[in-house]
């Protein structure tokens, strides 16, 4: 708790086999935010993970179901609170980074401060991860119309009525993915904070496996592109199939126009039924348009039924008027 406010401010850290760096990020998040709740979620860690991070002070819980997008669904469900922040458990963002992002949640006031990750070495991302984030990065910036640096950075700030509203799908390292297509699907105010990224603790590894974790990503972001703007997405896919009746037929009205023959009935068929098949996704889309405009609705007025993040003397050193509290 934050005592200048009165505001409840719990850290959720997700945690699988984190030995090594669980009681350096418990101690790191308590000395840049005192007061704080600190909730270790252990995901079936086969180390010492749980019993350090209980004996760090931190309220440990388990998840037994695989993956971290199980535990954050889990941790949203059980933990009321006003300020949530979820952190990784394996040391490689700056937890001296949290006041100046609670601060910008406040000061807003605002529902999402994503942390951009800013390497503090060279090999804090490994080989290709950090090309890759920026491609996922445009990707998604295109697709749903909303600037994004750092999609998926595990390092957040959110407000009670974000996490409330927040559906929860994904299982395993998606859910950094979903978090972001949520802030921009709802349109929720939002702001971005630059936060330093080191290497992992030496003898620590990254549980994300590149290939099989960047393909899973990326068929979120086409699963949530076709649940988000289904319009778009149908109508691009009805497009192309349209537009591929339209190759296949037009040989067959040059020849019909030439002759008052259709020789390759079997051909007719098929660009007909391309046709048919190509407005019914139109019509599709159209369809699932009003219905994801309801859901949005509906995911608002949730939102809209929880109050504001409270505002209250900056626990960074700026304050709600922006002067600087000595």
């Amino acid at each position: 708790m934050d005592h200048s406010s009165g505001a409840v401010i719990a850290a959720i850290v997700p945690c699988y086999n984190e030995a090594l760096a669980i009681a350096k990020v418990i101690n790191d998040l308590r000395a840049a935010v005192p007061g704080m709740l600190i909730y270790v979620y252990d995901n079936n860690s086969t180390d010492d993970t749980a019993a350090i991070a209980r004996h760090a002070g931190a309220i440990v819980r388990s998840e037994t179901t695989k993956g971290k997008g199980n535990v954050v669904r889990r941790a949203f469900a059980d933990i009321d609170a006003d300020i949530y922040v979820l952190i990784d458990g394996d040391d490689t963002y700056e937890a001296s980074s949290l006041p100046a992002m609670i601060d910008a949640l406040r000061l807003g006031p605002l529902d999402h401060v994503l942390g951009v990750r800013k390497q503090t070495s060279d090999t804090a991302y490994r080989a290709g991860h950090a090309s890759g984030n920026k491609a996922f990065n445009a990707l998604v910036s295109w697709v749903f119309g909303t600037r994004v640096n750092d999609m998926l950075s595990g390092y957040r700030v959110f407000s009670r009525r974000f996490v409330k509203s927040f559906p929860a799908v994904s299982r395993e390292f998606e859910i950094e993915t979903e978090l972001t297509v949520h802030s921009m699907s709802l349109r929720v105010p939002q702001v971005e904070v630059e936060v330093g990224f080191r290497d992992r603790p030496e003898g620590s590894e990254s549980k994300l496996n590149t290939y099989r974790d960047g393909i899973k990503i990326l068929a979120l972001i086409a699963h949530l592109f076709r649940h988000e703007k289904p319009g778009l997405f149908h109508g691009i896919v009805g497009g192309l199939v349209i537009l591929l009746a339209i190759i296949l037929g037009i040989p067959l009205f040059v020849e019909f126009a030439q002759t008052g023959l259709v020789p390759r009935f079997p051909t007719a068929v098929l660009v007909s039924s391309l046709a048919i098949v190509g407005a019914l996704i139109w019509l599709l889309g159209f369809i699932l348009g009003g219905i994801s405009r309801s859901r949005r609705e509906m995911s608002r007025l949730i939102y809209l039924s929880y109050p504001a993040p409270p505002l209250a003397r900056s626990i960074s050193g700026v304050s709600t008027d922006g002067s600087v509290s000595s």
